[in-house]
Formats: structure tokens, sequence, C-alpha cells
């Protein structure tokens, strides 16, 4: 190579120096994306506490709302539903019309296990002859409306007289089945109503087509036969329909206590089901609306942390049967005594 020419720069020269300032801006970038991220997820944090502490708030005032006064009941160690099987007595009624009659067109009596997390639930025909010392014979429909009623009569305002007749029914269902049962509650059938249609109505096979009218309670059950979604309306046409106006597709109380069976099996599936969770805000408050409880507000809490999650395979419903001679429904002997050996047995395990 001659003086005159001109040496070229070494061919690394030219490569070195982009690296470091290109490195750099990649780790500001990711310094970036990871302060966003943090940032969202603590501000979805904060969000998801918000709801909970709003939730629990909700429904703490419906089930104070629901339930008796804590300061009035103690509830002695190992006692709770939590650790001890619990005996209850249910009763629902129809407030929307015939100007608030206190008939409980729907009886049951429950054993819940907080070991198993199981329960065993008995239907009991409304027109159910029930014979127990102490009381006087009459319908098991008719039995919450006398206590009430005889409450009034001695002097008692209508809130001491509905704890009244709640105490008379523990104690009579206690002898009748042979079990304790430690609560009872009574539920307004719009609660029921309230609640399938919160859950987005339940899917049930119609048995037969139901059509009834009737003008003087306002009754108006049109129903075709086959498997559906039924709203809260609907729904509660379904578990009650006894007849169509021609007489025709007529329906005893043994089926409709398998149709609430059938119901309530499917709404706890329901409450179980992801949509349920996320609902049980709205379910409480439509509940709490409707349903009062002798049980400490405390205890219902429990009750809802052992059970929730229960589903149609962890209940057992059991439909009393028997033989209809105007005016009473004949229990069959031994059905019920299946029935209350399946209760005790419950509360035994």
């Amino acid at each position: 190579m001659s003086q005159g020419s001109t040496s070229l720069p070494p061919r690394t020269s030219s490569r070195q120096t982009p690296s470091k300032p290109n490195k750099q801006k990649k780790q500001k970038k990711k310094r970036s994306i990871l302060k966003t991220f943090f940032v969202l997820l603590f501000g979805l944090l904060l969000i998801v506490a918000a709801a909970l502490v709003y939730l629990v708030f909700k429904t703490d005032d419906a089930i104070k709302q629901i339930g008796a006064d804590n300061n009035t009941v103690v509830i002695p160690e190992g006692e709770s539903v939590k650790e001890k099987a619990v005996g209850l007595v249910i009763m629902g009624l129809d407030s929307r019309t015939h100007g608030g009659g206190l008939n409980t067109d729907v009886m049951m009596v429950a054993s819940f296990n907080p070991t198993s997390k199981t329960a065993t639930v008995v239907s009991i025909p409304r027109d159910s002859r029930i014979d127990v010392d102490g009381y006087k014979t009459r319908k098991a429909n008719g039995y919450y409306a006398a206590f009430y009623n005889t409450a009034i009569k001695d002097g008692m305002k209508k809130e001491a007289a509905h704890a009244e007749a709640k105490r008379h029914m523990r104690e009579m269902m206690s002898d009748f089945f042979g079990i304790d049962v430690k609560y009872s509650a009574v539920i307004n059938f719009q609660g029921f109503v309230d609640v399938v249609d919160v859950l987005g109505g339940v899917e049930v096979d119609v048995d037969m087509r139901m059509k009834y009218k009737s003008k003087a309670d306002g009754t108006d059950i049109d129903l075709q036969k086959g498997l559906q979604v039924l709203d809260g309306d609907d729904a509660l046409d379904f578990v009650r329909y006894r007849q169509s106006n021609d007489g025709t597709n007529m329906s005893s109380d043994f089926d409709r206590n398998k149709r609430q069976s059938d119901v309530l099996g499917a709404l706890a599936d329901k409450m179980k089901s992801l949509g349920g969770i996320a609902k049980i805000d709205k379910v409480i408050d439509a509940v709490g609306d409707n349903m009062t409880m002798d049980m400490p507000s405390s205890e219902i809490k429990a009750m809802i942390a052992s059970y929730f999650g229960m589903g149609r395979s962890d209940i057992t419903f059991i439909p009393l049967e028997g033989d209809w001679k105007s005016p009473y429904v004949y229990l069959d002997d031994q059905k019920l005594a299946e029935a209350r050996s399946a209760l005790q047995a419950k509360m035994a395990e």
C-alpha cells in the first residue's frame, strides 16, 4: 500500500458502541412493563377487597334481618351448627294473597350434619293428620296459624306471637319425629320466587299440562308439559299446582312434595355452580326480605359457611306418603317410620 493511501478503520470498531444503549433501553422498558403490571394488580386486589368488604357488610345486614338477636341467645361450646348436627322445621306460607294467611302450605323437617356436610329433608303433605300427645289433632298446615292466633288471644304482640308459634312447632315436630328440632324457619313464597329469579330460573320437567285460573285469589297457572326453564312465578305455580278447572290432570299432595324436592335439588345445584356463587349476595338479600328464623345470626353465618357448596347429591329428600280420606291424609306408618329413622341417623353421624 502506498504512502498516500488512507488506511481504513478496523472493522470491529464500527460494531462496538450501539449495543450498550440498546440494552439499557430494553431494561428500562421491562421495568416500565413490570411497574405497570404491579400497579394494575394492586388496583385489582383493592377492588376485590372492597367488593368483599361490601359483600360481608351487605350479607351481614340481611342475615341480621333473618335471624334472632345474638344478645338474646348464648350458644354453649360444642353446640354450634358448625360442630353439631342440627334439626330444623321449615315452613312456607303465601302472604301475597288471602290477606296474608298463615297456613303453611309447605312443611319440611330437616337434619343437617356438619361432619358429612349432608342433609336429610322430609316433606310433610299439607293435609296430613298429625297426632302428637298434648296437641289438638289437625292438618299439618294449620298448626302454625293456630299457635299464632292463640298467642294473640293471650295478649301477645305480633312478633312475640310468631316466636311462640315457632317454639310450639319446634317442640311438636321434635316429638313427632324423635329428634331435637332446635330451630324453625318461616319463608314467604315470594322469597322462593325471588331466589329462582336471581339464579336465572330453574330447569324442571313439568310432568303434566297445568292450567288453572281462579278469580278468587288471582291464581293463573298455565304451564306446558315437558323439560323447560321456569322463572320464579312459574316455578311456584309448578310446585303448588293441584288441579285444572275442568277437573282433569289432578295433582295430589304427594305429587307436589316430589316437585318441591325436585326444584329444591335443582336450586341447590345452581347455588353450587360458579354462577350461583357469584350471586350469593343477591340470594341472601332475596331470602332476607322474606324469611324469619329463631336461629341466632351468628349461627346462620356458621351454617352458610359449613354447608355452602352442598348440591343435590348431598341431600336425601324423603316425601311422606299416605291415603286421602277427607279431610285428612293419613300417613303411611312404614314410610313415617323410615323417615324418622333417616332423620335420627343423620343426627347421629
